[in-house]
């Protein structure tokens, strides 16, 4: 008589074809026309920007993994996300020496620290943002004018002021905006000042439309933080015009298109259910329109993900399904 045996394994139980590099490779393909247009108009600062950020990544992940004593896995190719979403998140002109510590933190304090892929809280990328932000405020916030790389084949550079940063300070000093943003033309395009991934909506809501077809990232995110964002921004600005920009502005400038599409859908830092996700990109929205109406500095994506990426282990315990042959809740 045949004996009938249980076979007992762990979860997950259904399994994908689709690995960790190949997930990974499809982010930077969804990067490459934003890429391509920052080096467009800002040429050779650009290209010296992502190189060396990329290099500096990538030691400091096969050092620090050399350290653990663990299998240096570069070829996952997520030590390479993180090195051009941290580039894009710099000023085209950064020095040497700010790519660098800021290639330390995101690689050693915000991934490595809590041991390594898959166990991060925080958005790698945006933990060294920040932490630049606060700590060298002047060089991350020194723009220059971008200039389309067949009308200029040196390395001069233009300051220019980001329509965020140049509304923030006339409100602080005035009370109200006094310079007209009226003429939008190159903010879709990308023919505006600003961090590398802030360049250019277009280019971002490409990629971003290409992770969800593949299905790397769901519409669930995107969606909820546009329209919490918009929830805010657009009555306020009806209400005060004379104190904010317009939606179309708030919407198409700054750092929303490249958070919205690929900091805040980021599968390690964002809730595993789909209303899990939901809330936290209405977080995520809210917490962006209210830093950037009513605090002291002129974006918010940054900090709103990262705020909201420290309650998705609160999101994911109070927002989950039922397990199977569990009771419903009374």
């Amino acid at each position: 008589m045949s004996e009938n045996k249980l076979l007992v394994t762990f979860s997950p139980h259904i399994r994908d074809s689709v690995q960790t590099d190949k997930i990974m490779l499809n982010v930077i393909y969804a990067l490459i026309p934003a890429i391509a247009v920052s080096i467009y108009y800002f040429g050779f600062f650009a290209l010296k920007t992502y190189i060396l950020t990329i290099i500096f990544t990538l030691a400091f992940e096969a050092l620090f993994l050399k350290i653990r004593g663990r299998r240096i896995t570069l070829d996952d190719n997520s030590a390479l996300v993180t090195a051009i979403l941290l580039a894009m998140n710099l000023p085209p002109a950064s020095p040497w020496w700010l790519i660098l510590i800021g290639s330390f933190i995101a690689i050693v304090v915000g991934k490595q620290v809590f041991g390594g892929l898959g166990q991060n809280p925080f958005n790698p990328a945006l933990v060294a943002r920040v932490f630049l932000l606060i700590s060298w405020p002047a060089q991350m916030t020194s723009w220059i004018k971008p200039t389309p790389i067949i009308e200029n084949f040196n390395f001069d550079s233009v300051s220019a002021a980001t329509p965020l940063s140049q509304a923030k300070t006339e409100l602080i000093s005035n009370g109200k905006i006094l310079t007209d943003f009226s003429d939008t033309s190159g903010y879709f395009l990308g023919n505006i000042g600003g961090s590398l991934g802030e360049i250019s909506a277009i280019a971002l809501i490409l990629g971003g439309l290409y992770l969800i077809y593949k299905k790397i990232i769901s519409w669930h995110i995107p969606v909820s933080y546009l329209a919490s964002f918009l929830f805010i921004v657009i009555p306020y600005w009806l209400f005060f015009p004379d104190e904010s920009l317009t939606p179309f502005i708030h919407l198409f400038t700054g750092g929303l298109m490249l958070g919205v599409f690929f900091m805040a859908t980021d599968m390690v830092t964002s809730p595993i259910t789909k209303k899990g996700q939901i809330i936290f990109g209405i977080g995520c929205g809210i917490l962006t329109a209210v830093i950037r109406l009513f605090g002291g500095y002129p974006e918010g994506v940054s900090f709103a993900i990262l705020l909201m990426n420290a309650f998705v282990p609160l999101i994911d315990y109070y927002i989950r399904p039922e397990s199977l042959g569990e009771a419903e809740k009374v």
